[in-house]
């Protein structure tokens, strides 16, 4: 072979290994350990991913707290239906913020009618009415979970009208010969579950109805364990979706050493067991009642609404925002917050705080 022959083939070689290698982890890795030496309980960070995960979670800025004085909101303005104890001050700072939050570029008028602001024509207005109760009920009813660190609009928005991560139950219908049969969204590759054959919509038999998400038996033999492969790869596919949406492997919430065994294993799969109900619970009694109120365009292939799933919070990022509490700056948006501040309940905890204080002979 020439030698000009020979630089071609060397070029081609180097080509191709570009090509091999460009989906692999450009170096420096960070392995960070957090669980017992030899367990393999390691996280893998990649420098240059992480900063721009921390980019993608800066919280804007809080405004200024408003005076709780006053009249209340829903004594002065028309159809305020959730947030009428709330004085004009909070009420008018919250609006202000969930317009930044939410729809920063339509301003007002993504939600409102400006020219009767208690109009409810505008299909946004009564959805977003509905995601403050959501949020309330998140931040209230499921601290096992969100802990005090809360959510609030932007957790999931970030300035946009639609969360970027959404979903829709997929149409598996069988494309072509009917023999096929429901294919369950298998090797249809989507990011979803990490562009794996795994069956591309792991979020309607979790995440919207209650299959069981255990696969395993917990003895030697089957023992009336009659779980499916396609049950099995439904669980793994959820859980590539977990790993990805928080930008972490397995050993995050599992004991390596027995992945289906809870004893040893790190608290966060407790926290993730929390979410996954929560997940389940929001899309179904808050997402779904929305069926009728979404217009057809913003529905999926199905005729369902937008559905959220793990990545809608977290968006890559272990703790959604990387743990950032905007729930302190908006207490608000927690019911019982609210409710705390308002002047009854503080007698009344005044009360019993001065009645638990008491000698016992008074009592």
């Amino acid at each position: 072979m020439s030698t000009p022959s020979i630089q071609t083939a060397l070029r081609l070689l180097g080509l191709a290994s570009v090509a091999l290698l460009a989906a692999c982890e450009r170096p420096p890795v960070i392995s960070v350990q957090h669980g017992y030496a030899g367990t393999g309980m390691v996280q893998v960070y990649n420098p240059a991913t992480v900063e721009k995960q921390q980019e993608a979670n800066q919280v804007p800025e809080a405004t200024p707290q408003a005076s709780p004085d006053g009249p209340k909101a829903g004594q002065v303005y028309q159809n305020v239906k959730v947030l009428g104890d709330l004085s004009v001050g909070q009420f008018n700072r919250l609006m202000v913020n969930m317009t930044a939050w939410i729809a920063p570029e339509q301003g007002c008028a993504y939600c409102h009618n400006v020219a009767n602001f208690a109009d409810e024509s505008k299909y946004t207005k009564v959805v977003a009415r509905k995601m403050v109760e959501m949020t309330q009920h998140i931040n209230t009813d499921w601290k096992n979970h969100v802990a005090e660190t809360g959510v609030t609009c932007f957790t999931c928005h970030r300035g946009q009208p639609v969360p970027k991560d959404i979903w829709f139950t997929a149409n598996n219908a069988p494309k072509g010969a009917n023999f096929i049969g429901d294919t369950a969204g298998q090797n249809s590759p989507a990011k979803t579950v990490g562009l794996s054959s795994l069956p591309n919509d792991p979020f309607t038999p979790f995440l919207l109805g209650k299959e069981e998400i255990r696969v395993n038996g917990n003895t030697a033999l089957p023992s009336g364990n009659r779980a499916s492969i396609k049950q099995a790869e439904w669980t793994y596919g959820l859980m590539m979706h977990m790993s990805s949406s928080l930008g972490v492997n397995c050993s995050y919430c599992h004991n390596t050493r027995n992945i289906a065994q809870w004893e040893g294993g790190p608290p966060q799969r407790v926290t993730a067991w929390h979410g996954i109900r929560m997940a389940r619970d929001l899309n179904l009694n808050y997402m779904e009642t929305l069926t009728e109120v979404f217009p057809g365009h913003r529905k999926g292939e199905l005729g369902d609404v937008a559905k959220l799933n793990c990545a809608t919070c977290h968006q890559g990022a272990y703790k959604p925002l990387y743990g950032a509490g905007m729930l302190k700056d908006h207490p608000e948006l927690g019911r019982d917050t609210v409710l705390a501040s308002s002047a009854p309940v503080k007698a009344a905890k005044a009360a019993l705080q001065a009645s638990a204080a008491a000698p016992a002979a008074k009592r």
